[in-house]
């Protein structure tokens, strides 16, 4: 492994662990050049994974394309980076599961809403009033008062 601080290729493994519920191997290394420690992380090459989008077209499967969705979804309310990276731990692992080599968008924008919905009211409004493509206000009220009438009937 190359030294990300000297370049050099000599270095040691000082600890290795199991991370992301055994999916990745996190090590960490020691260089025996400048003697700085750095993180890498391990995993299976997985077989490239296609997502066909509304219009039918196929691009590869791209965990950091959902983290960024969230993200912009969850800006300024109270949800920590490690929330938002075990959900989309989460939904990586159903998609694998669930299909072999493809999946639709519109399944991962539910599992991304259903998710979101439990988190936190505001960001999954914000996100279902993008990926719904919201046309007037009318539209973005019906899917407030959905959410507002399932939570008066849960808490009575």
């Amino acid at each position: 492994m190359r030294c990300p601080f000297c370049k050099k290729h000599d270095d040691k493994v000082i600890d290795s662990r199991s991370a992301a519920e055994g999916a990745v191997i996190r090590r960490r290394r020691e260089c025996l050049s400048c003697g700085r420690r750095f993180t890498t992380y391990e995993k299976v090459e997985a077989i490239p994974f296609q997502v066909i989008k509304k219009d039918g077209t196929r691009v590869s499967f791209d965990r950091e394309c959902i983290h960024r969705g969230m993200l912009k979804a969850c800006e300024k309310r109270p949800v920590s980076s490690e929330e938002l990276e075990r959900i989309v731990d989460s939904i990586e692992s159903k998609v694998h599961e669930m299909f072999d080599r493809e999946v639709a968008s519109k399944f991962i924008g539910n599992l991304v809403m259903e998710a979101l919905k439990e988190l936190d009211q505001v960001a999954y409004v914000r996100f279902a009033s993008v990926y719904r493509e919201f046309k007037d206000v009318g539209e973005f009220m019906r899917e407030l008062e959905a959410m507002l009438g399932k939570t008066r009937h849960g808490k009575d």
